[in-house]
């Protein structure tokens, strides 16, 4: 069996299972959950991507608004030029520090077989996906996972569309995560239109970011690919993109922003990034 290994150093997230649950459980409590959310109606999510301690109870809180039971939970990550197209993980499953989270290569191979789609093999160590991974394992343990990343382009749209077709004919009930994190300010990325300190958070906070997040509440893919390209607002608008083409056709037709932070209200820091939590769920 082939498994795709752990490439993210401890740091990132823990190293051992008993760190992770702990880990984990301290992030639900600090949460409130789960006890407040007994009926989730969420097929689909946008989740960030930095280290746990950062962004980690924000991805949490996303996926605890996921339906259950849900057979496969497709993520999809980015930190794609809009040239590279569709990646896909190939193994058989992927390694996590709570066991072995199996892949759903059936799934794959009836989106890859779509029309318009054509997947290039992920071979590329890459957090966006990565860190997502034990969360999933601890919460669904029952359910298989599809690792996948995804261009800011339209091939992120025609993605969410082709899983959804997939999963209507394998009978498959399946949530799609996008994973992206926002705005990257500062000295270290290269990006400080509005100079620095408080006005620059504020910046960040209520122009950059908001627009990017109101786009993808609003469910405008479009708006939401040109936004990231114009503005610097997503490192993954490609992934987040994804998730809203699967929840719009699944007929969602508005987001809801769970959580917003940045990393600049943890550690303070001339250079900072930007995290928002979004869920897609179905009408009661």
């Amino acid at each position: 069996m082939k498994i795709r290994q752990r490439v993210l150093p401890p740091g990132w997230y823990p190293g051992t299972e008993e760190e992770t649950r702990e880990t984990i459980e301290r992030y639900l409590r600090e949460l409130g959950a789960p006890t407040a959310m007994e009926s989730p109606e969420g097929i689909a999510g946008v989740v960030p991507h930095a280290g746990w301690e950062f962004s980690g109870r924000t991805a949490l809180e996303v996926l605890l608004h996921i339906r259950r039971p849900v057979d496969t939970i497709v993520v999809v990550g980015g930190h794609l030029s809009p040239s590279a197209g569709i990646l896909a993980a190939m193994e058989e499953g992927y390694e996590t520090p709570l066991g072995l989270l199996p892949a759903d290569l059936e799934l794959l191979g009836v989106i890859e077989r779509a029309p318009a789609i054509h997947f290039h093999e992920d071979r590329s160590a890459d957090n966006t996906v990565e860190i997502q991974l034990p969360f999933i394992k601890y919460l669904f343990p029952e359910s298989r996972a599809l690792y996948l990343r995804a261009a800011p382009a339209n091939d992120a749209i025609e993605l969410g569309k082709k899983i959804k077709i997939a999963a209507e004919k394998l009978e498959r009930t399946v949530a799609v995560i996008g994973s992206t994190d926002l705005t990257h300010y500062g000295s270290n990325y290269g990006f400080s239109p509005a100079g620095r300190g408080e006005e620059a958070v504020k910046w960040v906070k209520e122009v950059n970011d908001r627009s990017f997040i109101e786009n993808l509440i609003e469910m405008d893919p479009e708006a939401a690919l040109e936004d990231a390209a114009r503005n610097q607002s997503a490192c993954s608008a490609g992934g987040a993109v994804a998730a809203l083409s699967f929840a719009r056709e699944m007929g969602v037709r508005e987001g809801e922003l769970l959580r917003y932070l940045t990393s600049y209200d943890i550690y303070p820091n001339e250079s900072f990034v930007g995290y928002a939590g979004i869920i897609y769920s179905l009408p009661i």
